[in-house]
C-alpha cells in the first residue's frame, strides 16, 4: 500500500513491463524480493520489483515505461556487490533493473586483445572464453566471486592484481542508455565505420565515459575492454617484514620500485589480522566465545609460519631476463632498508614441485603446507587472471558456523562493510590511515582488517574490512556506527574513498562542494529529465 501511495503508477508499470519482458522476467513475489534485496548490512529501502531485460532495446523500453509512470529504476549487473550494498537500493524504494541475462561476449580481437562484453558476463565466463581462444590474453580479476560481473566492476572503477589492475583505465568505449531513453556510443564508437573504436579510448571531442562510471546517469549495456597479453614468463612474490615500525619505509620502497618499473603489478600489503583471517576461521574456542580477537593469538600463529608484522604480494611479468633483473632490484632495495623475515619468488614450476612433495615437506617442516599451498595457489592464479572464490569464506569471519560449500554472504547474514580510502603513495600517509583504523576499530570492538594496495606509481588504496554477524541483535547498528565514524575520521584527515557503498552516498554529497553538485545536477537534468534513473546513487 505504501508503495502505491508513493508510486501510484507502479501497478500499471509492472503490467507494461510484464508485457514487454514476459512474466518470468519480472519478479513481484515479496519473499523472492526480500531475498534478493538483502545486503551485508542493514538496508531500510524497499525493492518493489526486479526486471531482467535481455538486450539494450529492452533496457531502453523499460526506462521509457519508468518515465511514463514515474517509477525509479536502479541498474544492477549481477548483484554480487558484497560489502557495498549488493542488490539493495540507495533510494527510497524503486525497481531493480537486473542485467544478468545480458551475458553475451559481443566481439573479440585476438590480435589487439580487446573484447566487448555485456554487463551479465562474469569473470569465470570471460576467463573460460579466453582459454578457448588459445589463452593468448588474460583478464584482470578481482578477489571476489568468479560469478561477479566484469563490466560492473570496471564501471565501479574497481581494481585487481596484474599490470591491468586499474579496470576503468582499460575501458575503450561504452554503450549507454540514458534516463530519457537515448542510446549512445562513447569514444570513436559513435562513428559507424571507426576502426580504432576498441584501440583508442579517448575518441575525439569531449570524453564522456567517465560520466557513466560510478553514477546514475545512464545504464551501461556494453563496454569494450583491453586484455593483458600473456607474458613469456611469470613469477609470484611474497614478502614479509618483521617490525610494524617499518611500514613507512616499506611503502616508500614500493613507490620507488613501482616508479622505476621493476614492479608493474598491483601490490597488496596486509596487516596480521587480514593475513590470519584469509587463512583461518575465527578461533571461537580459543577465545572462549569472546570478541574481538586477541592480537597475541594472531601473532603466535603467524610467527609459526614465519610471517611478520606486514606482508605483501605481487607478481612480475615479461621476459625471463626482465624478471631476473626485477627480482634482483627488489631484493636489493628491500634488504637495504628493511628487516625482511620472509621473501619468496615463486614460478609456476616451483609451485608445482612444492605441491608434488608437500606431504614429506610438511612432515619435515611441521607446517600446514596443504593449507598454505592451497591459499598460495589461489593468489598465484589471481595474478594470472584466474577467478577464484577462495577469498569468499573470509566474509564469514564473525559467524559461529563454518562457511558453507556454496557461500552467499547476503543469504547467510554475514556482516561486512568495505571502507576504501585513497592516499598518496607515501609511508607517512599509510601510517596515518592505519592509526585511524586501529583506533576506531579498537574502540568499537572489531578487528581492523587492512589491505593496502599500490594501485599506481602515486596512489595507495587502503581497503578496510569491517566484519560482524548480522544475526546478533544490535550488531547492525553497532557496526554502522563504527563504519560511519571510520569514514568521517578518514575524510577529516584528507583520505576519501575511491568507491562508495549505498550507505555512504549522502555523506559524500554533503562534502562535494556546491560547484560539483550544481554541475552534476544540471547534467542529470539533461540526461534524465524525469529523475527516474537511480536517484540517490553517488553524488550526482
Amino acid at each position: 500500500m505504501a508503495a502505491q501511495i508513493r508510486f501510484p503508477g507502479l501497478e500499471a508499470a509492472l503490467n507494461d513491463w510484464e508485457t514487454l519482458l514476459g512474466t518470468e522476467a519480472v519478479t513481484r513475489d515479496a519473499e523472492r524480493l526480500a531475498a534478493r534485496s538483502r545486503a551485508t548490512f542493514a538496508t531500510p529501502n524497499t525493492t518493489l520489483a526486479i526486471l531482467r531485460p535481455a538486450d539494450t532495446c529492452q533496457v531502453r523500453r523499460c526506462l521509457n515505461i519508468a518515465r511514463r509512470y514515474r517509477v525509479p529504476v536502479y541498474p544492477v549487473s549481477t548483484g554480487r556487490n558484497w560489502g557495498y550494498g549488493s542488490m539493495a537500493l540507495p533510494g527510497d524504494g524503486g525497481v531493480a533493473l537486473l542485467l544478468d541475462r545480458m551475458d553475451r561476449i559481443l566481439d573479440y580481437d585476438p590480435e589487439l586483445g580487446t573484447v566487448t562484453v555485456e554487463p551479465g558476463v562474469t569473470q569465470q565466463q570471460l576467463h573460460d572464453f579466453l582459454r578457448e581462444q588459445g589463452d593468448h590474453f588474460w583478464l584482470d580479476v578481482t578477489g571476489s566471486s568468479p560469478h561477479c560481473s566484469v563490466l560492473g566492476n570496471s564501471i565501479e572503477r574497481g581494481f585487481g592484481h596484474t599490470p591491468y589492475a586499474d579496470h576503468f583505465a582499460h575501458v575503450s568505449g561504452l554503450q549507454v542508455v540514458t534516463g530519457d531513453g537515448t542510446v549512445l556510443e562513447t569514444g570513436f564508437g559513435r562513428f559507424e565505420n571507426a576502426r580504432a573504436a576498441a584501440a583508442y579510448k579517448w575518441g575525439v571531442g569531449p570524453y564522456l565515459d567517465g560520466l557513466f562510471s560510478q553514477s546514475g546517469l545512464g545504464v551501461v549495456t556494453a563496454a569494450r575492454l583491453w586484455l593483458m597479453p600473456k607474458p613469456e614468463a611469470f613469477t609470484y612474490f611474497q614478502v614479509s617484514i618483521r617490525d610494524d615500525a617499518e611500514l613507512e619505509p616499506l611503502i616508500d620502497a614500493l613507490r620507488e620500485l613501482r616508479m622505476a618499473g621493476h614492479i608493474r603489478s598491483a601490490v597488496h600489503v596486509a596487516n596480521p589480522f587480514k593475513v590470519y583471517s584469509a587463512m583461518e576461521s575465527y578461533p571461537w574456542e580459543q577465545m572462549n566465545g569472546e570478541t574481538p580477537l586477541d592480537p597475541d593469538i594472531v601473532r603466535d600463529h603467524l610467527d609459526r609460519l614465519g610471517i611478520g608484522a606486514w606482508s605483501f604480494s605481487g607478481a612480475l611479468y615479461g621476459s625471463r631476463e626482465q624478471i631476473r633483473v626485477a627480482k634482483k632490484a627488489i631484493r636489493r632495495r628491500l634488504r637495504a632498508s628493511l628487516d625482511v623475515c620472509q621473501m619468496r619468488f615463486m614460478s609456476v614450476e616451483r609451485l608445482t614441485t612444492l605441491e608434488r612433495f608437500k606431504r614429506p615437506l610438511g612432515r619435515l617442516t611441521r607446517l600446514p603446507l596443504d593449507q598454505m599451498l592451497a591459499f598460495m595457489r589461489a593468489l598465484f592464479g589471481i595474478k594470472q587472471g584466474v577467478p577464484t572464490d577462495a577469498m569468499l569464506p573470509s566474509t564469514y569471519w564473525r559467524k559461529r558456523e563454518p562457511p558453507p560449500s556454496d557461500p552467499d554472504p547476503d543469504r547467510d547474514g554475514c556482516g561486512l562493510f568495505w571502507c576504501a580510502p585513497v592516499a598518496p603513495l607515501k609511508g607517512a600517509d599509510a601510517r596515518t590511515m592505519v592509526a585511524i583504523a586501529n583506533e576506531v576499530f579498537a574502540r568499537h570492538g572489531y578487528e581492523p582488517m587492512l589491505s593496502m594496495t599500490v594501485i599506481s606509481e602515486r596512489a595507495l588504496d587502503n581497503v578496510i574490512a569491517l566484519h560482524y554477524d548480522r544475526d546478533i541483535p544490535g550488531e547492525d547498528a553497532r557496526a554502522m556506527t563504527c563504519y560511519q565514524e571510520l569514514l568521517e575520521r578518514l575524510m577529516d584527515a584528507g583520505y576519501y574513498p575511491y568507491r562508495l557503498g549505498i550507505q555512504s552516498m549522502e555523506t559524500l554529497r554533503a562534502r562535494s562542494g556546491k560547484g560539483w553538485n550544481h554541475t552534476l545536477a544540471r547534467i542529470r537534468e539533461a540526461l534524465d529529465p524525469d529523475g527516474i534513473l537511480a536517484p540517490g546513487r553517488y553524488p550526482a
